[in-house]
């Protein structure tokens, strides 16, 4: 049974803090993305200039992607979801205002498979005052869990299939979706980030399952 905070990170390793969310998240390696590794060397996609390769990442590329990595390992351990259950239930307890009992998956790197899914889901279910968000490009991956493994999502989980193209449409057959806008209008509801400071501040449209999809200013 895990007691302490301290036997929790021995297990998952470390929760990432990016300065632009107003919560935690849990960035796994950029470089093991199933879908976006492809898309990456691909002309005009969403992943061809990922942030998780530039900025603040480039810069402390080699102490951010350790972290990643013993992330990544980490997923793989049986204790994992209680240890992330644990942690959670530490660093956003239900005394926090509703605003910031946020919690985003994944600032960087994706879902891994089914059985990763499969976890996270489990963690979401034991944190029901937490609002969760999963930006993933992995469509094929969500729709086998949802319709091969008869699944279907937590109420405070938003999984937002992310577009594959710059200017793109949002992927079909999806609940909640995600675009990139360069060239042309935004698609639904566009992000504020780029005019405040690229911070989220008090928008909360990513974790809102009243927004269909959401257009990030292409940077």
């Amino acid at each position: 049974m895990i007691k302490t905070q301290k036997q929790a990170l021995e297990i998952i390793g470390s929760l990432s803090n990016p300065s632009k969310m107003p919560s935690y998240s849990y960035g796994l390696p950029p470089q093991e993305c199933k879908v976006g590794s492809k898309l990456r060397n691909k002309k005009g996609s969403s992943c061809e200039s990922c942030y998780a390769f530039e900025g603040f990442y480039k810069v402390y590329q080699k102490t951010i992607s350790k972290a990643q990595y013993v992330r990544f390992r980490a997923i793989r351990h049986e204790h994992w979801v209680d240890a992330m259950v644990f942690l959670l239930t530490k660093r956003i307890p239900k005394t926090l205002p509703k605003k910031q009992r946020v919690f985003r998956w994944h600032d960087a790197g994706d879902i891994q498979d089914v059985e990763h899914l499969d976890k996270i889901v489990n963690v979401v279910s034991h944190t029901p005052w937490i609002k969760h968000w999963i930006p993933t490009r992995e469509h094929r991956l969500i729709q086998e869990y949802l319709y091969g493994h008869g699944k279907v999502f937590p109420s405070n989980l938003v999984v937002r299939m992310s577009a594959t193209m710059v200017d793109g449409q949002p992927p079909l057959r999806a609940t909640h979706t995600s675009t990139i806008h360069k060239d042309k209008s935004p698609v639904g509801y566009p992000c504020p980030a780029h005019q405040q400071d690229n911070e989220c501040k008090d928008c909360r449209a990513c974790w809102d399952k009243r927004v269909k999809n959401v257009s990030y200013h292409y940077h």
